[in-house]
């Protein structure tokens, strides 16, 4: 397993980079996470949740349809949608919760994109007794429109952000200015595998439960999903990404999966070709589209939870070192599989979701027809109703 080194970092990238009021939150969410991560009671305590009320393990399912359609041998989807709430998020939550109870601390805040991450926060908040706070881009207020009024059915305050470009960047910007105003009652309760350390390890770590469970699923497994061999692609939607780490690392899934892609909104993609380099975003060094004066640029995407200008900094690390292959995904490529999983399997995903199963079908045609091909459908799409019924011209939802 891959770890960060002492001071956060991946290589050249991560690490912590935040104004003075934070770096003793800081200190006291790592010592209280390694504590945690060694107390079997807190195990005990979360393994409970993630079974009982999450409804973890979450299956394996074969997708006959998708592989015909592909080409392929073999396509496997693995279920993170089937997750109460709809999502991997709800791992993650849970796990910080947790820690917020066990540092003492009262209020969570959280930013969300596609509104999947402030759902998760809200229901975990809501179980555990906490006052949630969540940030969102007025633009994805108006776009993922059901998961605000779930956020504030469960009790959250959601605060739309009228800054900047109203999408995720400028959300987790709000958020770190809430945290360093409230920092004794309250903890970030960050949504992914970005900002400062110890988040983008932490949150790997609490998401690393998908790929343990697909490993252990594999091979003719107990959910009566056989293969014919360990994957020999893995794939997941990108970019900060909390979902790709736990899912598309050749540790989290099989020492034999040869290769492992992650599928992008295409402006988010670090390739050379692409005015993306090494910066400071979120109070980490990673990737960020920038212009020619060091400026953050805009990014796109159909999909709320891929519009993001970075990537987290273990993202640019492995791509860096090769053992991830990340590709662009347009819009037209992401909703044409988002109907070709509809059609094919009767699931349908989330728009992020459908980004990997675009990776997939393209990855396809270069494997070959007996590949074996993983997905993580990393949530369901009832979220995006309404962006779909638009773009397919389908009427007003």
């Amino acid at each position: 397993m891959d770890l960060p080194d002492a001071s956060g970092h991946f290589g050249r990238y991560g690490g912590r980079f935040v104004p003075e009021a934070l770096v003793a939150a800081l200190d006291e969410l790592d010592d209280a996470f390694r504590k945690a991560w060694v107390d079997d009671a807190f195990h005990a305590e979360l393994d409970t949740l993630l079974h009982e009320y999450s409804g973890r393990p979450t299956p394996l399912t074969p997708a006959a349809g998708l592989a015909k359609a592909f080409g392929v041998a073999e396509v496997l989807l693995k279920r993170e949608d089937l997750n109460h709430t709809g999502s991997h998020k709800i791992n993650n939550v849970l796990g910080q919760a947790l820690l917020t109870k066990r540092m003492g601390k009262t209020r969570v805040i959280a930013e969300t994109g596609a509104g999947q991450h402030g759902v998760a926060t809200a229901t975990a908040a809501a179980l555990l007794g906490l006052e949630c706070v969540v940030y969102m881009g007025e633009e994805d207020t108006q776009r993922q429109s059901l998961n605000v009024a779930r956020m504030q059915l469960l009790g959250a305050k959601v605060v739309p952000v009228t800054t900047g470009s109203r999408t995720l960047k400028d959300a987790i910007n709000e958020a770190m200015r809430d945290w360093v105003t409230n920092v004794a009652s309250t903890h970030y309760l960050l949504g992914t595998v970005a900002g400062p350390a110890p988040f983008p390890e932490m949150v790997r770590e609490f998401h690393r439960v998908i790929g343990k469970e697909t490993r252990q699923q594999m091979p003719g497994s107990a959910a009566g999903c056989p293969t014919q061999s360990s994957p020999a692609s893995a794939v997941a939607p990108t970019p900060s990404a909390s979902s790709t780490t736990s899912s598309t690392m050749p540790t989290s899934v099989s020492t034999d999966t040869r290769r492992q892609v992650t599928a992008s909104a295409p402006d988010v993609t670090p390739q050379p070709c692409r005015p993306v380099r090494s910066a400071f975003c979120t109070a980490t060094r990673s990737y960020l589209l920038q212009d020619d004066d060091g400026q953050t640029m805009a990014s796109h995407s159909i999909s709320a939870g891929l519009d993001y200008p970075g990537v987290g900094p273990e993202h640019a690390w492995l791509r860096d070192s090769g053992r991830v292959h990340y590709e662009g995904v347009t819009d037209a490529e992401a909703m044409a599989a988002f109907e070709l999983c509809c059609r094919t399997e009767g699931i349908i995903p989330a728009i992020e979701s459908a980004h990997a199963v675009a990776g997939a079908q393209r990855l396809a045609k270069q494997l070959g027809p007996e590949a074996s091909i993983v997905i993580n459908m990393s949530g369901r799409g009832d979220k995006d109703v309404a962006t779909a019924a638009a773009y397919f011209g389908l009427g007003d939802v």
